[in-house]
């Protein structure tokens, strides 16, 4: 069995304790006997992913969490479905933020990658320069550089820290590591997503006796 985690860039895949990424122009041949179990936010990729693969399962009916937030992503759902308790940041193309109590979700909110705030900021030409991730935030900024790199990552790290008071958090995605460097006691988890997707696997497939 394999995981699949179908997002806006790439499809990520995971199988027996490894991860990687392919593009979906760019599809790797699988074991045709292993199913692909699969979540999308892309209907493209989803379609070359069917394609090129004989055996897929869709697993986003199967999943659901227990809030009133309408129009959750299924990548959302699914690491939702492995906290319990905590604040989830997902730092991929968008960083999403969402808070779990007691098997609950509370709400999220979306902001820019840090990859979209570079783009944001190139529109204006005087203001189009890289990021400096190693920008010490504790100091004022004193060119153009730094001053974008500060006002985009400080913006990020104060909006999470004011959602999370005492609350344990998680990071995942592909910005999620270097994010987590800036909080104590977080962890980061790049299986996030996946053992969301293994729990609802477990609880409504496996443990019910179905048959994909």
């Amino acid at each position: 069995m394999i995981l699949c985690d179908i997002g806006n860039s790439f499809l990520h895949f995971y199988y027996r304790g490894r991860i990687w990424k392919e593009s979906k122009d760019k599809l790797s041949q699988k074991d045709a006997n292993e199913i692909i179990i699969f979540i999308s936010v892309n209907e493209q990729s989803t379609q070359s992913l069917l394609h090129s693969h004989p055996r897929c399962f869709d697993l986003t009916p199967l999943l659901s969490i227990d809030t009133t937030y309408k129009g959750l992503g299924i990548d959302r759902i699914a690491a939702c479905n492995a906290i319990k308790d905590g604040v989830i940041v997902d730092a991929g193309s968008a960083i999403t933020i969402d808070i779990m109590q007691d098997g609950i979700h509370l709400g999220g909110y979306i902001m820019p990658g840090l990859a979209q705030y570079r783009k944001l900021f190139s529109a204006i030409s005087v203001l189009d320069c890289d990021l400096n991730l190693a920008i010490d935030l504790d100091m004022f900024p004193q060119n153009t550089r730094d001053a974008v790199s500060f006002g985009t990552l400080k913006s990020i790290i104060l909006m999470i820290k004011n959602t999370s008071k005492n609350k344990k958090i998680y990071f995942t995605g592909g910005d999620g590591k270097f994010l987590s460097r800036f909080f104590k006691d977080c962890i980061y988890d790049d299986l996030l997503i996946f053992k969301g997707m293994q729990n609802t696997i477990e609880s409504k497939i496996i443990n019910k006796g179905v048959t994909l």
